[in-house]
């Protein structure tokens, strides 16, 4: 970018700034944080750990993010200003990339606001379980599955998300299916726009026939639940299967096979050190996918749910990642679009996530209305 063009993008980020300034009502934030005190002197507050940190962090999120956050963000944009007047006047390059790195940076933290003020559906503030299947048992699918959760976990350190394994089914060529966790406020809002089928197409290496190659896998996501949610799974519908005692304590296998026998939705969990945390796992993991499923068929309860629309959700195919003749990857529901290919394979996936939100999103509003969401 020229000095022109940096200092253009500075004038507009502060436009932005300047008009999300009128939308923060301290007022309205200093109530709010009165109220989530007040539960904290409670005497029976801690007795249910898991809302009580939950109150925690939203204290936390609302002083960061609706204060501190803004503040930053002004902060940075005055020092780029000073920067680049400076570099007006001796020419500094280093002081001239400095001033690029921090634009950047900037731009980068407002796209994750501006893509996050889209999010108002009832689990888009949770964290997201993530799992991805090779639709065939083939080496170069298990292949491309492996390229995918590396595309995920790179935008998920990219966030700041924590990133935990559950469970892994492994081929001759790689990965058949696996499933993560992906901790982070926002986490599910955000990557419930990769729900479906994902399309690789290419030339293989050392292929002289010049045939391409078409991979697929498909892509699940569904909100993680706390303790506290409300919903129930009578026991009747459930079939638990453990490892048979092998009669040694030193390599005893401790992995929980959980299936929902209405729907026949299954959770493997291997990764936590005992059986009972593996079982405990695989409830919540259970929990959570029945839950994603009953909200996207507008049912109220589990018990309503079709077990023969669950595979409609995620039957399409939404995106397509073209290595050959040509390189694009394209989302086919929001014709969102782009060359650039190995940035996406890095998990710069933020333009895909932006466009469905917006295609999406109920209410038309415009990014400087409520800059950062609560």
């Amino acid at each position: 970018m020229t000095l022109l063009s940096l200092k253009h993008e500075v004038e507009r980020l502060s436009n932005i700034l300047a008009k999300a300034e009128d939308c923060l009502d301290l007022q309205e934030l200093s109530a709010r944080i009165q109220k989530l005190d007040q539960l904290i002197i409670q005497p029976h507050f801690w007795e249910n750990p898991e809302p009580a940190y939950q109150t925690l962090q939203e204290i936390e999120y609302i002083i960061y993010y609706r204060q501190k956050q803004y503040q930053q963000w002004r902060s940075t944009l005055e020092d780029i200003k000073v920067a680049l007047e400076l570099v007006e006047i001796s020419a500094d390059e280093q002081l001239l990339q400095e001033a690029k790195t921090n634009l950047a940076q900037l731009q980068k933290e407002l796209e994750t606001a501006d893509i996050r003020q889209l999010l108002s559906e009832p689990y888009d503030k949770k964290g997201a379980l993530l799992s991805i299947t090779a639709e065939s048992h083939d080496a170069n699918a298990q292949k491309w599955l492996y390229t995918l959760f590396q595309i995920y976990y790179n935008w998920a350190k990219k966030q700041n998300y924590h990133i935990t394994p559950i469970e892994e089914s492994c081929g001759n060529g790689g990965i058949i299916s696996a499933s993560w966790e992906i901790t982070g406020r926002y986490a599910y809002g955000c990557l419930k726009s990769e729900l479906g089928i994902h399309q690789l197409q290419r030339i293989l290496p050392f292929d002289t026939s010049g045939n391409l190659q078409i991979s697929l896998a498909r892509v699940e996501v569904f909100p993680i639940l706390d303790e506290s949610s409300e919903l129930e799974i009578p026991q009747k519908h459930l079939e638990i299967a453990l490892p048979r005692n092998q009669g040694n304590r030193n390599r005893a296998e401790v992995w929980v096979r959980v299936v929902h026998l209405p729907t026949r939705i299954t959770v493997f969990c291997e990764y936590e050190r005992s059986q009972l945390a593996n079982k405990k796992k695989a409830f919540d993991v259970l929990k959570s996918k029945l839950a994603a499923i009953a909200l996207a068929q507008g049912v109220n309860s589990i018990a309503e749910i079709q077990p023969q629309r669950i595979k409609d959700l995620s039957n399409n195919i939404i995106r397509e990642y073209i290595l050959h003749p040509y390189t694009q990857v394209k989302d086919l529901r929001t014709n969102a679009e782009t060359t650039a290919v190995t940035e996406v394979f890095n998990g710069e996936i933020n333009l895909f996530i932006k466009a469905y939100l917006q295609q999406n999103v109920r209410t038309s509003y415009h990014f400087t209305k409520n800059l950062i969401p609560m």
